[in-house]
């Protein structure tokens, strides 16, 4: 059974830092693409930033690059998120997730990533 186990969240006041950690168990095809996601009450959810297991190339959107970096731990098939400058509108319940693949441009698209995470909650406070 494929799982994705999220750690690290939590509330931090702006301008601070956490680090988020992801780990897949039970994945067996390969070396996938491990993404994270948020998403904020009332909105939908947005992809931030995403790496292949393979390659280490990481991949980030625009409203994080230069603050956050994901990359790839030591033990197999686990990520880190380190979220740098945290402000208040990147309070949301942030996702782990993994898939196969995933083709060029639809790196943060929800529908191409396969097994997700239960979430875990960053709060920054003002």
């Amino acid at each position: 059974q494929v799982q994705l186990l999220e750690s690290g969240g939590g509330s931090v006041q702006a301008g601070g830092s956490l680090t988020l950690s992801c780990a897949l168990s039970g994945y067996q095809w390969g070396r996938p693409w491990m993404g994270w996601f948020r998403q904020a009450p009332g909105k939908e959810r947005e992809g931030i930033a995403t790496i292949n297991i393979g390659s280490s190339i990481p991949y980030y959107a625009d409203s994080v690059k230069g603050r956050f970096t994901i990359s790839q731990d030591s033990a197999e098939n686990t990520v880190s998120l380190q979220m740098n400058d945290l402000k208040p509108e990147d309070t949301a319940m942030y996702y782990c997730a993994a898939a196969p693949f995933v083709g060029g441009g639809a790196w943060f698209s929800t529908g191409h990533y396969t097994y997700w995470g239960q979430g875990t909650q960053v709060t920054v406070s003002s």
